[in-house]
């Protein structure tokens, strides 16, 4: 029996919403620059980046080993900050999830803007773990980027 699960995290941020949102959607390589011992590249494999129906793989570092994720980008919203990428390769769907979605993005908080994570999977067993590993991961790569000069 399948298990869906939902896990969603929270990172207060310096920077507005939309560096984020261009960092993610249009230009990972400054993603590269701000955190080169996670995230080694993000290559377009279909489409055009940053559009909707897009391809990109990344390539990163998690636990110590070096991992690729294959994703489609499932849908952008501008106005608030948001991109939703559905896995399709990697080995989250190849070896541990049926299937999986990761939507960013930045919601104002008070004075300040907070980045969001949501994470939507299903999992085939109650053997296989939630992804909180990668969802500490993911808001470290965030507290990261926010404290790097990504030229904004």
């Amino acid at each position: 029996m399948a298990l869906s699960g939902k896990l969603i995290g929270y990172v207060e941020i310096c920077k507005t919403g939309d560096v984020f949102h261009d960092v993610f959607r249009h230009n990972p390589h400054k993603l590269v620059a701000a955190t080169p011992e996670k995230v080694h590249d993000c290559e377009l494999h279909e489409g055009e980046r940053g559009v909707v129906g897009s391809v990109i793989q990344w390539n990163y570092t998690h636990e110590g080993k070096k991992k690729f994720s294959k994703q489609i980008i499932e849908a952008v919203n501008e106005e608030n900050h948001t991109i939703v990428f559905k896995v399709i390769g990697g080995d989250l769907v190849d070896e541990l999830y049926k299937g999986f979605t990761i939507t960013f993005h930045v919601e104002p908080k008070g004075d300040a803007q907070v980045a969001i994570w949501t994470f939507e999977f299903e999992k085939p067993d109650t053997s296989v773990p939630y992804p909180t590993s990668l969802m500490d991961y993911l808001c470290t790569l965030v507290k990261d980027v926010d404290a790097h000069n990504t030229g904004h």
